[in-house]
């Protein structure tokens, strides 16, 4: 989602890249990496024991993910599954978000500092990285000024969506090479000779093959965004797109051969492998009308006129521009309307916006008689595993775009100069009023939604039976443990007890999206056994369920199912019903470890 070249005259070699270097940028990838510690701080300031509050259950997952392949690569290994979780049958990482693309990378510091810092430094740098790949490239394609550029590239790291899942899914956040991408895609319009198009092809599957690494859907969501730019493109400036069409749609094919080399395996296992899945299901996910124009609940506006706000899941509020923004984006694009990437930006902004709306199109939780554009989408291979409100991930750099020309020309005070970064080739004329005007409004439109820190508590103690050892007394090599009741999308913590011991022991079911029945549709986490539903159902009532033979009988074919050797119950809400529930199940456990155990090797064999 960049700017071209005018109609007048097709795309022309690129000149000499400007220098983007010096004390500015210095300055700009310096602020960008505070403003990403000051969000993260409370999480470096207690390592290994705080836990990001509204992550839920993900941040321990994402440990999990860093462990396991840094485990791997330490065994001189590269691995696509795992039986740690769900065992016997295992997880597919490739189907995960296991991120390997950045986890076997820093597996040396995962080794030497723990997966709770590589969560950390994925987070922030992540976060900080990607501002500033945006802002590289709206300084060398977009803006003049450098100032504008860092304006827009602020707003794609720090926009309300990325903040709101900056919480606990550092593969939204962690998007540093998807600027890298359009860097290169533009280079390939500008192509002057075949081998130039053969270079910018080669780096586009490069990164592309190391962004599906780290994340496939924000991906997906670019090359959305980028086919909806496209097709804008077409329509405001058609001669100069079919100019371009040549180098680069053989750039494209040469980028697919190079990415379908390195990652076709990996996608093979991802869709046909062992725990594989067909598609996610998550009935309609659009965003709400409402959202559009409300405050996020992490925003400094957000604090001070709704404190205490609620919201469904603080990790996708994929909207929550706020009124002040939203204006602020139409009367940028109004005013700069006679430059083409502005209205290339305005409308792909607004095709954005009006899918994230889903199928059917919701206001204020009702739903509307009018059918979304989703509608179209939804059954596609790849888009029905998406969350449709998502989609404003391609909206935030089309707005950055506009922040990014409004404060160029703003600041251009030269009336007959013709910016060298304006691609629309028109005078940027700013006064002294127009400029005051302008930066009054990005105060008003940015300071209500500029994200305030993250809250961090402590996280659960790994019980002493797993950081002493001394659960290897009562498991076997290659048994499993089963925490009751067994993990699952709600509760997680006993991927951290695998972690603390060195990932040396498996555990049954998990936190992860595996396949559910003959269909093989998706589903998040195993689907419960017998037990696994009795203890669970123990847990959330603190009622003890009649036991008889029937359920007698199950446990001891769910506990040979998960070949287990050892059932543990650690201090937890309702924990007096569930060992009672287990007691009749399965004879009287002990206390151990400052845990329950029940030794079920005598049951399993």
């Amino acid at each position: 989602m960049t700017a071209q070249a005018p109609v007048e005259a097709p795309p022309a070699p690129p000149c000499r890249p400007r220098r983007r270097g010096g004390p500015a940028g210095l300055v700009v990838a310096v602020g960008y990496l505070l403003a990403s510690f000051g969000l993260y701080r409370g999480l470096w300031a207690a390592p290994g024991t705080g836990y990001l509050r509204d992550s839920g259950r993900d941040q321990a997952l994402f440990e999990w993910f860093f462990a396991v392949h840094a485990d791997a690569l330490a065994h001189g290994k590269l691995i696509l599954f795992s039986a740690l979780q769900n065992h016997p049958d295992g997880v597919n990482l490739m189907g995960n978000t296991s991120m390997p693309g950045l986890a076997v990378p820093l597996a040396p510091l995962t080794w030497l500092c723990g997966p709770t810092a590589t969560w950390a430094v994925v987070l922030t740098f992540g976060l900080a990285g990607t501002a500033l790949c945006w802002y590289l490239l709206f300084a060398r394609h977009l803006v003049g000024s450098r100032w504008a550029a860092a304006v827009g590239g602020g707003f794609c790291a720090f926009a309300p969506p990325v903040v709101s899942h900056a919480f606990a899914h550092p593969n939204f956040t962690a998007t540093f090479l998807l600027p890298l991408i359009i860097d290169q895609l533009v280079r390939l319009t500008r192509a002057p000779d075949r081998r130039a198009t053969l270079r910018h092809g080669m780096l586009v599957g490069l990164l592309v093959a190391w962004q599906v690494l780290i994340g496939e859907e924000p991906l997906l969501i670019l090359a959305t965004g980028l086919g909806v730019y496209g097709l804008a493109w077409a329509f405001v400036r058609p001669a100069t797109l079919r100019s371009a069409l040549r180098p680069l749609a053989t750039g494209l094919g040469v980028g697919a051969a190079v990415a379908v080399t390195l990652v076709g395996y990996p996608l093979w296992v991802q869709f046909t492998g062992p725990a594989s899945y067909r598609s996610l299901r998550h009935g309609p996910a659009g965003n709400d009308l409402s959202t559009f124009t409300a405050l996020p609940r992490q925003s400094l506006g957000g604090h001070l006129l709704h404190p205490g706000q609620a919201v469904p899941n603080p990790t996708e509020q994929n909207a929550y521009f706020g009124w002040a923004l939203l204006v602020l984006a139409v009367a940028a694009a109004l005013w700069l309307w006679s430059l083409v990437p502005a209205r290339l930006a305005a409308i792909t902004a607004m095709a954005g916006l009006v899918m994230s709306a889903g199928n059917p199109v919701f206001l204020r939780g009702q739903a509307l008689p009018v059918p979304g554009p989703w509608l179209l989408l939804d059954r596609l291979p790849l888009y029905e595993s998406m969350l449709e409100a998502r989609l404003t991930f391609f909206v935030v750099p089309a707005i950055g775009m506009l922040l990014a020309l409004g404060t160029d020309r703003a600041l251009a005070a030269d009336p007959g100069r013709v910016r060298t970064g304006n691609p629309g080739g028109v005078p940027a004329v700013a006064t002294g009023a127009r400029r005051g005007v302008w930066f009054a409004g990005l105060a008003v439109a940015l300071l209500p939604v500029l994200p305030t820190p993250f809250s961090v508590v402590p996280r659960p103690a790994t019980p002493e039976l797993f950081t002493s050892g001394e659960w290897r007394e009562l498991v076997r090599p290659g048994r499993s443990v089963v925490p009751a009741p067994p993990p699952d999308a709600l509760d997680a913590v006993p991927l951290s007890w695998q972690v603390d011991a060195g990932l040396a022991f498996p555990i049954a079911e998990g936190y992860f999206v595996g396949p559910d029945g003959p269909a093989r549709t998706g589903m998040y986490g195993a689907r419960r056994r017998p037990t696994s539903q009795l203890l669970a159902d123990a847990a959330r009532s603190g009622s003890v369920p009649t036991v008889g033979p029937a359920q007698r009988a199950s446990a001891l074919a769910d506990l040979r199912a998960w070949r287990a050797d050892l059932v543990v119950l650690a201090p937890r809400p309702n924990d007096a019903a569930v060992r009672i529930t287990l007691d009749e199940l399965i004879g009287p456990g002990q206390e151990r470890g400052g845990v329950v155990v029940w030794d079920v090797r005598g049951l399993t064999g």
